[in-house]
């Protein structure tokens, strides 16, 4: 708990700051009206407001806090973000992104989680998910809601949602470039640009990323057009259409052993006898193109009501080399009704949600013999249909002026259905199969305001999580046929606190958490980039999320002015107090994220009560940064892992601990010319940013996914 111990040093250090400061003056009642420019799209500031109505975790990255440096991937925007584990594979998009161990298993792709555009669902029908159909660039802030606390958008997983929110024409400037080079030829660009005609506005992007990577054969190459267009047919009314387009091309380096990782973290998996393992010479890659058009109409119904209607529709093709071809088509769609009312209740603040969500997939999944990279003999031919239903709903009503309760439910109902195209025979038998699973994932939270600023909060939820095809997928087949698994199921208990002193000068998000699961999805590794998922027994998952950001010293160079300091209210017209205070002084701020995560087996035959593989049991991401209200900012930051973690069930191996040192410098305006220098792993260590899992390793296991060494970005941004 070594973090802790630095926090308690540096807040009181901090206090003793604080104490100085003179009091704040009162000044006169004024009245503030605060309203969106958009019905479909909220301000940070409303969404900051709305959150403080959840009796448990959740939380918004601004994306001004990460566009200060290489915004690159998920781990570059949400490293921060309390709660979350993200670590590319091999620098690129593709990453094991986790939240209270959901997914922390699956080496591919994304599971256990929702993932949302505009709170309109990404995922494909069967509940996975591909890192690259979001761009980081693309988001004015991003919605983290953990665990149960997704229910608001009918999260139905144990992980719960990541809402990545866009600009639209009244929020993005109206012509945006931005440029970043460095290490490994990596570069990156984008074009954006925005506005506003009469009741109709627009936003769109395009970006290019590519990179020869760290590793040989890491290449990767990806495009994407984003835009939203809104339309307001009356101040009450608003629809806004959704479309993105994306090209990726991923070169798969492949797992190395320890001994190999320490010898050449650089080289990719090559086997001189078996050709199919070897990554370079049979070719490994994951190609898609991604279309996707989605519509969010959102009614202002009065006296506080919002009824909001969302459809999406996406189009993927896959080609995906590794021991075998995978040759994918799907077509998804979904639907999701939401209605909100914020209308005080009894004569006091309350929130009630309800929504419908049904999403369907079509996929015609081929697989074909891989002869060095080409396609050989088509060996599977199937078509897969994915069906989900979630009905939700949650009232959370404030019994007395600080104390509010929730209550809420969802009831959700997933069927998977494989039909085998090839005419059985005796060496080909029908590999067609229908699975189902129902669902009651009910809610309870509490929640108090200790201050206006601050606030605990408790609750006990259920979690429902049915398979994706990646897990019923068959591996003795090539992923011809489907294995009975069931739908993993969690009871968990949360504690918590959030919020800042009355000076802004500290503030904090922390979680303690623990959950008995029954039938653990898990996936395992059963040969050189083929897995096995299975349901285990009970298991166990506890954990703290920390973030505290601190404000270490203010007024160093710049001593700032004096003025009212900005008020907002949840409605309109609403007279408040404005008070005054310091602003524009330079600052030193020190920003920490802490995840501590235990995950066991709960009394396995085979493994006992050992560790869960596949994630650190302590990650530490801590920053200091100086600021100054010109722009300019510079600054250290540590990723640090205290111990070493198990890669293997039977815990006999173990991924080493690490320590990245890095820094950068930049200066940041709203308007004009922005630029950043960033340097990565600055003691160029060796180590392993991720893994995959085996029931039982050995030394000789390749299971370890190096990490990139050191590396420099610089950043280039205009914006008009």
């Amino acid at each position: 708990m070594k973090p802790f111990i630095i926090t308690l040093l540096l807040a009181s250090l901090a206090s003793s700051q604080i104490s100085a400061q003179p009091a704040p003056e009162t000044l006169p009642t004024v009245t503030v009206t605060a309203d969106s420019p958009s019905l479909t799209v909220p301000t940070v500031e409303a969404v900051r407001e709305d959150q403080k109505l959840t009796t448990g975790a959740v939380g918004v990255v601004d994306a001004e806090t990460y566009k200060t440096g290489r915004s690159t991937n998920l781990k570059d925007a949400l490293d921060f973000a309390p709660g979350v584990f993200v670590q590319p594979r091999f620098g690129a998009d593709e990453a094991r992104i986790s939240i209270r161990g959901s997914g922390i298993q699956r080496t591919f792709h994304g599971r256990g989680l929702k993932l949302l555009q505009d709170g309109v669902p990404l995922n494909l029908a069967d509940g996975g998910f591909d890192m690259q159909a979001v761009d980081p660039l693309t988001a004015q802030y991003i919605e983290v809601y953990r665990g149960a606390n997704a229910l608001r958008y009918g999260g139905t997983t144990l992980g719960g949602a990541i809402n990545f929110v866009a600009p639209t024409g009244y929020t993005a400037a109206p012509f945006q470039a931005r440029f970043e080079y460095g290490s490994f030829d990596t570069f990156r660009g984008q074009l954006a640009a925005a506005g506003v005609e009469g009741a109709f506005d627009y936003y769109a992007s395009f970006t290019h990323g590519s990179s020869d990577g760290f590793r040989d054969h890491s290449e990767q190459s990806t495009q994407r057009f984003f835009s939203n267009f809104g339309f307001k047919f009356n101040e009450d009314v608003e629809s806004r259409f959704y479309l993105t387009y994306v090209h990726t091309d991923s070169e798969l380096p492949g797992e190395l052993t320890k001994a190999q990782l320490y010898a050449n973290p650089r080289q990719a998996a090559r086997n001189a006898f078996v050709k199919i393992f070897d990554r370079v010479d049979s070719n490994w890659k994951r190609d898609f193109e991604l279309f996707r058009i989605a519509n969010k109409t959102t009614i202002n119904l009065g006296d506080e009501a919002l009824l909001t209607f969302s459809t999406f529709y996406s189009y993927k093709e896959l080609d995906h080399p590794i021991l075998f071809i995978i040759d994918q088509k799907s077509h998804d769609l979904g639907l999701d009704i939401n209605y909100v009312n914020n209308a005080d209740f009894l004569d006091r603040e309350n929130r009630f949600t309800i929504g419908l969500s049904p999403t369907y997939g079509y996929t015609e999944d081929q697989r074909f013999n891989n002869v060095l990279g080409e396609r050989g003999f088509r060996f599977s031919n199937n078509e897969q249909e994915s069906f989900n239903l979630d009905l939700y709903l949650e009232n959370v009503h404030y019994l007395t002026d600080r104390v509010a309760l929730s209550l809420g439910s969802q009831v959700s109902y997933a069927r998977r259905e494989n039909k085998d195209l090839v005419a059985p025979s005796l060496t080909n038998p029908d590999n067609s199969d229908t699975q189902d699973w129902w669902g009651f994932s009910p809610k309870l939270g509490v929640l108090f305001d200790v201050t206006e600023q601050a606030q605990i909060y408790t609750n006990v939820s259920r979690s429902f999580e049915p398979p994706s095809f990646g897990e019923l997928s068959a591996s003795a087949t090539g992923g011809a046929g489907l294995v009975e698994l069931e739908a993993q199921t969690a009871t968990s208990v949360e504690f918590g606190t959030r919020g800042q002193t009355k000076n802004g000068r500290v503030s904090w998000d922390i979680a303690y958490y623990y959950a008995w699961l029954q039938d653990e999805l898990l996936e395992l590794t059963v040969a050189p980039g083929l897995t096995q998922t299975i349901n285990a027994g009970d298991t166990i998952h506890q954990g703290v999320e920390f973030g505290l950001d601190v404000t270490l010293f203010e007024g160093l160079f710049n001593h700032g002015s004096v003025a009212p300091a900005p008020v907002a209210s949840s409605k309109n017209a609403k007279a408040v107090t404005a008070v005054q205070e310091p602003v524009e002084k330079d600052k030193i701020v020190l920003r920490q994220n802490y995840l501590w995560s235990r995950f066991s087996y709960d009394g396995d035959q085979e493994f006992g009560d050992n560790r869960l593989p596949g994630i650190p049991e302590h990650y530490y991401r801590v920053e200091l940064l100086y600021t100054h209200p010109c722009g300019f900012y510079a600054g250290p930051n540590l990723e640090w892992t205290f111990d070493d973690y198990f890669v293997d069930s039977a815990n006999t191996l173990k991924s080493d601990a690490y320590a990245l040192l890095g820094f950068k410098i930049g200066y940041r305006t709203k308007k004009g010319v922005s630029f950043f220098v960033e340097g990565r792993n600055l003691t160029d260590e060796t180590y392993a940013a991720t893994t995959s899992v085996v029931s039982r390793a050995n030394p000789g296991s390749a299971v370890f996914l190096p990490g990139d060494g050191r590396s420099w970005f610089v950043g280039l941004e205009y914006k008009f």
